[in-house]
């Protein structure tokens, strides 16, 4: 049988209220976590897509008891006897297995980290975790399929990362939660995901202080404990994001709950300079239908842009889904993603729908518009640039085909099954 793909045909406007899922970028670092705790841990609002199962595969081969107690609520069971070297097959197919580099260091003393999967939006660099836990006392060799890293005993140092990335903090904080002496990070990530992370360590018996700043202190403690109480990943607020998009871009109205209004103020300020409304009401957001969809220019009328930054910056992981967003506004906005020179090689597909799209290099594109879409056949690259072409394909005339949808799964739990219940015609082809 072929592989699944989506079909979707456009131009319906999405109404009803729907429910963001767990946070993934939360859900990968604490999963890592929970081997640093004897026990038995117990975690809520996990989101049950392929990335976080499959790393729950990852734990399970390393001896961790997993147990499913239904509706994304699961408890961890470590009897202290990890193992030692991750899983290739597993560790090569996902990129939040590099998670599990810090804390299985600091629990066993070694750990082998295969060179890690995931999106192919181009070079994603191991460089920064590898120097923070080198400075923390380990020793690290370089092999073709990974990296053996050792440490019997990691020490507390100041240290100043060469780059704000998420995944490293969190594998420094990990490190250095049970290190001997203190431990200064300095140019830390402060990102939501990280600072859940923080407290839920915190709150088995971690000393961190300076969580939401980007310099993170951290006093060694012996050993952890189980927490008194569950640990709730909080909403995804990518997911909350691309929820906005669709609403606006379709015509619709959408009510979305569970969201802290915090995660998502910068993602407000750049929808704002699109022409897009977002009332915060009961607990969530209300996406109101009559939208403007217009791009306001700078000052003397210069082209405005939208570039992602580390937080509170606007998130590199929103930038494909801003783009799309963009096609459907008048007027004229520069996209300026970062991080990655890959990720906005997927706007060939979008061109193909009818977007007019200048892709200026890697990095820079310049997205003049409304555009009208035409459905399309495309395949998704990675798991941002798959919910961007979702979103095209419902605001676009006629059938389109979404295919590599392997790559969507990885980020958004049942994705179709929740987008029919807004009035999205949405189908899943060929699935086994």
């Amino acid at each position: 049988m072929s592989s699944p793909y989506f079909k979707i045909v456009g131009k319906n406007p999405l109404h009803g209220t729907v429910m963001p899922q767990g946070n993934k970028n939360e859900a990968l670092p604490i999963l890592g976590a929970v081997c640093l705790i004897p026990g038995e841990v117990i975690i809520e609002n996990i989101p049950l897509i392929s990335d976080v199962l499959m790393l729950m595969d990852v734990l399970r081969h390393l001896g961790m008891e997993v147990e499913d107690k239904g509706e994304g609520t699961f408890v961890f069971r470590n009897n202290g006897n990890l193992k030692s070297d991750l899983p290739w097959e597993l560790c090569s197919k996902i990129r939040g297995a590099v998670t599990l580099a810090g804390p299985i260091l600091a629990k066993t003393g070694r750990v082998f980290l295969p060179r890690p999967g995931g999106d192919k939006i181009g070079r994603r660099r191991m460089d920064t975790h590898l120097l923070a836990l080198e400075a923390l006392g380990a020793q690290i060799e370089v092999f073709p399929d990974g990296y053996e890293i050792k440490g019997d005993r990691l020490r507390g140092v100041d240290l100043l990362m060469d780059e704000a990335s998420v995944t490293a903090t969190e594998n420094a904080v990990m490190a250095a939660v049970l290190s001997e002496g203190t431990t200064t990070l300095r140019h830390a990530a402060s990102e939501p995901h990280v600072q859940r992370l923080c407290k839920f360590l915190v709150s088995a018996g971690a000393k961190i202080s300076g969580i939401g700043s980007n310099i993170l202190t951290i006093e060694g403690v012996s050993s952890l404990k189980a927490p008194e109480k569950s640990h709730r990943i909080g909403s995804d607020y990518l997911e909350i994001g691309s929820f906005i998009s669709l609403a606006a871009v379709t015509g619709g109205e959408i009510f979305i709950g569970d969201v802290e209004l915090e995660d998502i103020r910068m993602i407000r300020m750049v929808y704002s300079r699109l022409g897009i409304e977002v009332r915060p009401q009961d607990g969530g957001i209300l996406v109101p239908s009559d939208q403007k969809l217009e791009i306001i220019p700078d000052y003397h009328g210069a082209t405005p842009k939208i570039d992602d930054s580390p937080w509170p910056g606007f998130p590199a992981d929103m930038t494909s889904v801003a783009l799309v967003t963009a096609t459907q506004c008048k007027g004229t906005v520069l996209i300026h993603e970062k991080m990655f020179e890959s990720r906005l090689f997927f706007v060939d597909n979008i061109i193909s729908m009818g977007a007019q799209i200048i892709l200026c290099d890697p990095h820079r594109a310049i997205v003049i518009g409304p555009n009208r879409l035409y459905g399309q056949k495309v395949a998704s690259p990675d798991i941002r640039a798959g919910m961007a072409m979702i979103i095209a394909a419902l605001c676009a005339e006629g059938t389109s085909s979404i295919h590599n949808i392997v790559q969507i799964d990885r980020g958004f739990q049942n994705i179709d099954t929740r987008l029919r219940s807004l009035g999205a015609h949405i189908e899943r082809i060929g699935e086994e």
